[in-house]
């Protein structure tokens, strides 16, 4: 004879699955379309799209695919500590405030310095290996990574590195071959304040959340 509580056992644990994967996608989703937004315009979009100019597109996706899982997993790892030791409503308050500055910085605008562009003449051997350090490099300390960071600290981490990696790569491959077929005709302007205006909508997001 099984008590109440063990006839209710399968149905609790399919419940918590079904809530975990929500979760995730969840993340995923959000992480994606920050990242995505992020590296519009982005100094590190610029030198895929530098890199793809001399190189074949396959090997540079595949180094940058590479390269920005690994500086993800790192920037998960960093928020997903901080997450964890600070308070829910001051994460999202800082949040807010970085997406602001996020915003503003995507409003300014990147370009690529002499030393960048330089960067991006590399020897046609070993492609992967040498764009992957490259990109790896310029990413560190990029906002996208720090977006990322800042997603960690509220967000499933395992939907996070997958959201972000993804957002990235997909931002970075569309750069790629828009910028190939339309060559100095990117409506630069117009993504810059695009991409600044979902930014300031995700900080008002966060701060709703956070005040309430």
């Amino acid at each position: 004879h099984k008590s109440e509580r063990d006839d209710d056992e399968p149905y609790a644990s399919c419940s918590q699955d079904a809530a975990n994967q929500y979760l995730m996608l969840h993340a995923f989703l959000l992480s994606f379309g920050v990242i995505f937004v992020a590296e519009l315009g982005d100094k590190s979009q610029l030198m895929a799209l530098a890199f793809a100019t001399r190189y074949k597109t396959v090997p540079v996706l595949i180094a940058i695919t590479l390269a920005t899982g690994i500086v993800h997993l790192i920037s998960v790892g960093i928020g997903g500590a901080l997450g964890s030791a600070l308070p829910t409503d001051f994460i999202n308050i800082v949040g807010a405030l970085s997406f602001i500055g996020f915003g503003l910085w995507t409003l300014r605008g990147d370009e690529l310095t002499e030393k960048d562009k330089e960067s991006t003449k590399l020897s046609s051997k070993h492609v992967i290996m040498a764009v992957g350090t490259v990109f790896f490099l310029a990413e560190l300390g990029d906002k996208t990574m720090l977006a990322t960071v800042t997603l960690a600290t509220s967000e499933g981490l395992v939907g996070t590195w997958a959201g972000s990696t993804a957002g990235m790569v997909v931002a970075d491959a569309l750069a790629i071959v828009v910028g190939k077929a339309l060559g100095d005709r990117l409506p630069e302007k117009a993504i810059r304040i695009g991409s600044s205006i979902a930014f300031f909508v995700f900080a008002a997001l966060m701060l709703a959340d956070a005040l309430r």
